[in-house]
């Protein structure tokens, strides 16, 4: 496979990715789901989820779709990339296993089937308000939030962008 055939490989549906998860509990890996938009790719995001997969052994990222994205009320314009560049440009993160993208407001369905040992959602929410908390405490696993790297985030590039 050429470099990109990698990439695009990491970017998978739900029926590769339950046959990934099966493989995966097989060799005893620990799993880590994170998800979010992630448009305009910038060192917050990089910072992020690298941080995500150093709590784990396989970093699942789910991805909204452009349908979901603009249900966020992020802005008109949002999200600026389309779902299926997002999702590639994540998968071709070296750190990042897998991307599936997700049209659900809210990934908890995506959650319910990964069944993650890990959750991880940035430091601006409280554990229990995650959503799939409850599914991953009952498994018993753990929610972990990270910090945001200040002065990064999509919203201050597009402002700097409409501005400047």
């Amino acid at each position: 496979m050429n470099k990109r055939e990698i990439i695009d490989s990491r970017v998978i549906d739900l029926k590769i990715l339950k046959q990934l998860l099966a493989i995966w509990a097989l060799k005893s890996k620990k799993i880590v789901f994170t998800n979010g938009v992630f448009d305009l790719l910038h060192l917050g995001h990089i910072d992020y989820l690298s941080k995500a997969k150093d709590l784990g052994d396989i970093l699942v990222v789910g991805v909204n779709t452009d349908t979901s994205a603009k249900r966020l009320g992020k802005g008109k314009n949002r999200p600026i990339t389309d779902e299926v560049s997002r999702s590639t440009i994540i998968a071709a993160l070296n750190f990042v296993d897998a991307v599936v993208l997700f049209n659900e407001d809210t990934p908890y369905e995506l959650i319910k089937t990964i069944q993650p040992d890990v959750l991880v959602k940035g430091a601006d929410y409280k554990p229990e308000e995650i959503v799939g908390y409850d599914v991953v405490i009952a498994k018993g696993g753990k929610i972990e939030t990270i910090e945001f790297l200040k002065g990064y985030s999509t919203t201050l590039i597009e402002k700097k962008i409409k501005f400047d």
